[in-house]
């Protein structure tokens, strides 16, 4: 049996658009065609492929098939490049979807996109999510690489290191002089409230261990977005971690360890020239901005580098 590669894109559109009424605008067809494809290739592979809500869900059998479309697209434009059709075209423009962690997007990820799409003619789809959950996203197929702290590759990737990136606990002046008028102390945590990215962040909970001080019924406030994070620490909502590549013009620090997350780039095992180039641009912007090596001493103490399990260090 062989999957018919204009099916499988099919179900790709409709994972992308999230309906079948959208997939069928972005294939120039009707909606009932796209239901008949779908239709098609289900009873052809014996599965479900799609779960029809709204957004439509893929199932474990419509990511292989959504993962393999991805595939042969980028192949496929590889090959059209190498034989000087898209040159011909006028340079027809390919989207590529990447996941990345919410703070790496803020403060480093973009610049090398941005230089990509201008030399390349390329359209990123880019998926936001924490650096622990972006793996997933290649597993499914939703995604044709991903920044990652996960080291051990998904099944058919490859990865490789890009580097630290560094966080350090700030506050506004005023609010420092209020809740830390004689430094972080134990008691002065205790009280101060902070800001966490969402409930799956533990960045903050973990310096605040490294520092002796159990979280449980200190203050906090809920800021979900890189940017408006730094920003509500920067009006004295509370106080925070707060990566060392954004701007903390105004910001104090607290002292304390320096978390450092650990930032991989996993991409789907192909020799495709369009996804190394990705690859390597974005390595060379990660060796340019992010540490390469923790702060070493001869004993380090646990809390001088700290894993970042979950939250907005990693977005992704």
């Amino acid at each position: 049996m062989k999957i018919d590669p204009e099916l499988a894109a099919t179900v790709a559109a409709i994972d992308d658009e999230g309906t079948l009424d959208a997939a069928s605008r972005r294939l120039q067809i009707t909606p009932s065609a796209v239901s008949q494809r779908l239709k098609t290739l289900e009873q052809q592979l014996g599965r479900i492929l799609v779960v029809r809500t709204k957004p439509a869900r893929l199932t474990a059998a419509g990511e292989a098939v959504v993962r393999l479309a991805r595939q042969i697209a980028l192949l496929e434009h590889d090959a059209m490049v190498g034989v000087g059709v898209e040159e011909d075209d006028g340079g027809r423009r390919v989207s590529i979807p990447l996941a990345v962690n919410a703070d790496s997007m803020a403060t480093w990820f973009l610049a090398p996109l941005g230089r990509l799409s201008n030399e390349r003619g390329i359209d990123f789809d880019l998926h936001r999510d924490d650096q622990n959950f972006t793996a997933r996203l290649l597993e499914s197929g939703a995604v044709m690489a991903a920044v990652t702290s996960e080291d051990t590759p998904v099944a058919g990737c490859s990865v490789s290191n890009l580097g630290m990136l560094e966080y350090r606990a700030m506050a506004e002046p005023g609010f420092a002089a209020r809740w830390f008028p004689q430094g972080a102390t134990v008691d002065a945590l205790r009280a101060a409230p902070f800001v966490d990215f969402d409930r799956r962040d533990t960045l903050q909970r973990e310096w605040l261990a490294a520092m002796a001080v159990d979280q449980e019924g200190v203050p906090r406030h809920y800021v979900p977005a890189s940017h408006d994070y730094a920003l509500a620490v920067s009006f004295g909502l509370g106080w925070g971690l707060v990566p060392v590549l954004q701007n903390s013009e105004g910001l104090v620090p607290l002292g304390g360890p320096t978390v450092r997350v650990q930032l991989y780039w996993q991409q789907w095992n192909l020799q495709s020239e369009l996804l190394d180039s990705i690859a390597a641009e974005v390595a060379a912007e990660a060796r340019r901005v992010l540490s390469a090596e923790p702060v070493r001493t001869k004993q380090k103490p646990k809390s001088q580098v700290l894993r970042r399990s979950q939250g907005h260090g990693a977005g992704a």
